[in-house]
Parts: C-alpha cells; sequence; structure tokens
C-alpha cells in the first residue's frame, strides 16, 4: 500500500514536470494541504524551477474562490503572513521552494473540502523577462504532508528545523 501511494505521487510529480515544462518552467514535487469539512483555506506547495528570469504572478484555481500567492515571514518573534502583489521571482536556474512557512500559494473561499489523495486543479500565471505571460495548467495532489515524505520514517530526520505543531492555513 505505501509503495502504491508512493508510485502515485511520483507519477503526479513526473505529470507535471512534463506538462509545466512546456513552458520553460518546471514544477515538481506539489501538493495542497487537505482541509476538514468547514475549513475555508489551505495551502499548496511546489518547486518551481524556470530556464530563464520569470515572475509567478498569479495562480487561480476552480477550488477556491481566491487563490493568491503569499509569503509568511517573521517580524520581531511575530509570524506574518501577507499576499506578494508584486508576484513571486524565479531567477534562472534556480529552484524556487512553495512550502510552509515560506512562500506558497493561500487558497481561500474553498468551495468544497479537499480530500487527501485527490486532486485539485491549478493554474499558474508566468511572466518573462520581456513582459510576455504564459499559464501552467496543472493537477495537484492533495495530502496531509507533502508527497515524498508520505512514507518516510519520523526517527531518520532533524525535527529541530520545523513544527509538526496544530496549524492551518
Amino acid at each position: 500500500m505505501q509503495f502504491s501511494k508512493y508510485f502515485i505521487a511520483v507519477a503526479f510529480s513526473t505529470v507535471l514536470t512534463v506538462s509545466a515544462f512546456a513552458q520553460n518552467v518546471t514544477v515538481t514535487d506539489a501538493w495542497v494541504r487537505a482541509t476538514v469539512p468547514g475549513q475555508k483555506a489551505s495551502g499548496a506547495f511546489m518547486k518551481i524551477t524556470a530556464n530563464a528570469n520569470t515572475k509567478l504572478i498569479g495562480v487561480s484555481s476552480p477550488v477556491a474562490g481566491v487563490a493568491e500567492i503569499h509569503e509568511m515571514k517573521m517580524d520581531k518573534d511575530v509570524m506574518h503572513m501577507a499576499a506578494l502583489p508584486n508576484g513571486l521571482d524565479l531567477p534562472a536556474g534556480k529552484a524556487v521552494e512553495l512550502k510552509p512557512g515560506g512562500f506558497h500559494v493561500m487558497l481561500m473561499d474553498i468551495k468544497a473540502p479537499l480530500t487527501k489523495d485527490s486532486t485539485v486543479p491549478m493554474t499558474l500565471t508566468l511572466q518573462d523577462a520581456k513582459g510576455v505571460k504564459s499559464t501552467v495548467a496543472l493537477k495537484v495532489l492533495v495530502g496531509m504532508q507533502p508527497p515524498m515524505m508520505q512514507s518516510h520514517d519520523h526517527g531518520t530526520h532533524n525535527h529541530g528545523d520545523h513544527d509538526h505543531g496544530d496549524h492551518n492555513h
């Protein structure tokens, strides 16, 4: 059973990479945090690598009334989250990680619960250095944690870097 979940996660990551590669952008390790009934917000996370200097300027999904690019950062011992109205820079050849506690896609006004192992359609809007816009259509796996960590052993990594606390996006 664990192998099949891992295989599905790898298959989805491969599909995402292939579909996004046509836009000179590679998207890997994409996932959306599952929600519970009544929860109206969640986060989407992924690694994005652009072949040339590009900017992620927008995101949309039919599962959410609002989808925005957000950043979380510490300011005097207080965590702040805010939208990035000017988008997120994707330097050429450098993987930019959208992850919990950092840059991420915020899905708000969610229309129905996002259930584990389902997929969420999502469209990224990009703009290159010349101002030319393009879109990348994705189908993102819903889970409780990143796809590659679904079956990892908690005893083999350092918990000092992150918090498994109770939080929602």
